[in-house]
């Protein structure tokens, strides 16, 4: 079966050359592998990275390049779509690394009957100093980041509602589309969504694995996650389905506790302090586990004050995507996201696009 092996890149010179090393040492057959670069307007080096990578790997069924202004990841993911020619479609993202095998148990796991398949996608850090393994702790306890399963390395198959660096049988895309291009952050949300009304199941599977690079500062990792939640306050009006009550949590705390700093202001101050108690014990006792299963530092101490920064992050950018929701809405119609996921529908069934077509 031949893969189209996709990534989207902006602005990923760092990280990106540790992932296109390894696409080099695939296992399985680089003669039946296609490789879709989609460069997001980069200004640094990264469209010169993915040039050199297609001059020096001619071993590749194909190499394409392709390239856009500046946009948001799901159009991204379309443009990957319709130059896509492959039996089986891989999403990897370019601050990734892949095993050498990663294909070959995809395709293995597809072969046997399998739809759509993934895995477990622990993070990493990119630099192997204190301050990192803080910001690691952080990002894959649960009580800091999510319970979503693919987070975390798999011993048995399981079928979710969402995979991360998942590979698709054309024939999906060919059936459901392509990715809603008013979306941000949560694309992958909707279209899972979509996929698992038309009845395909999402498998994450022991034997496929990748990993996934953490944010390198507390800003920028505060940063990520108020974007997240403000995500998923958009995302409310378009496709609330597709959300998970969990998703509301940190919005649900952030707003209890305003109300109950409210109440407190008006001589009712039990409330809050019962939140409080049971927020701030619940806080210590993860951060005291984070100790037991990563090794003692004390730096990790932060991790106390770190995870109510990371929840009221998020929490506010909830609040900010359901306030500017409306207004966001009426720019952002449906029906127009539903033109482009006909398009890109149309064009991998079609599979008639040309070379002229793909190289743009």
């Amino acid at each position: 079966m031949t893969v189209s092996l996709c990534v989207i890149a902006y602005n990923e010179e760092e990280l990106i050359g540790g992932l296109l090393e390894d696409i080099t040492y695939q296992t399985y057959p680089h003669d039946l592998i296609e490789l879709i670069f989609v460069d997001n307007g980069s200004t640094d080096t990264t469209p010169a990275l993915l040039s050199n990578f297609e001059r020096f790997n001619k071993d590749f069924l194909r190499v394409s390049i392709q390239t856009q202004e500046k946009s948001n990841q799901a159009h991204g993911w379309n443009t990957a779509l319709r130059a896509a020619l492959g039996d089986i479609i891989i999403r990897i993202d370019a601050h990734a690394r892949i095993p050498e095998d990663f294909v070959e148990q995809c395709v293995a796991e597809i072969e046997n009957g399998e739809d759509i398949v993934g895995g477990g996608r622990p993070c990493i850090a990119r630099k192997s100093d204190e301050w990192s393994d803080v910001l690691l702790a952080a990002e894959e306890n649960l009580f800091g980041s999510s319970i979503m399963g693919y987070r975390r390395k798999q011993t048995e198959k399981k079928y979710l509602k969402s995979l991360f660096h998942a590979a698709y049988k054309r024939e999906v895309f060919e059936k459901v589309g392509g990715f809603n291009e008013s979306l941000g952050r949560t694309e992958d949300n909707e279209l899972h969504y979509r996929m698992r009304k038309r009845g395909y199941k999402l498998a994450c599977c022991p034997s496929i694995s990748s990993s996934q690079y953490i944010r390198e500062s507390f800003k920028s990792m505060i940063r990520q996650k108020f974007a997240n939640g403000y995500w998923i306050g958009l995302t409310t009006f378009v496709c609330p389905q597709c959300l998970s009550v969990l998703h509301y949590a940190p919005f649900a705390l952030l707003f209890c506790f305003v109300w109950f700093l409210i109440l407190a202001f008006g001589g009712h101050a039990s409330p809050l302090e019962l939140l409080l108690m049971v927020y701030l014990l619940f806080d210590g006792v993860i951060t005291v586990s984070s100790f037991l299963s990563t090794g003692f530092a004390v730096k990790k101490l932060l991790l106390f004050l770190m995870f109510p920064a990371l929840h009221f992050s998020y929490g506010a950018g909830t609040l900010c995507g359901i306030v500017l929701g409306i207004p966001w809405k009426a720019k952002h119609p449906s029906s127009e996201a539903k033109k482009e996921i006909r398009k890109v529908k149309r064009a991998v069934k079609n599979n008639t696009i040309s070379e002229d077509d793909l190289d743009w």
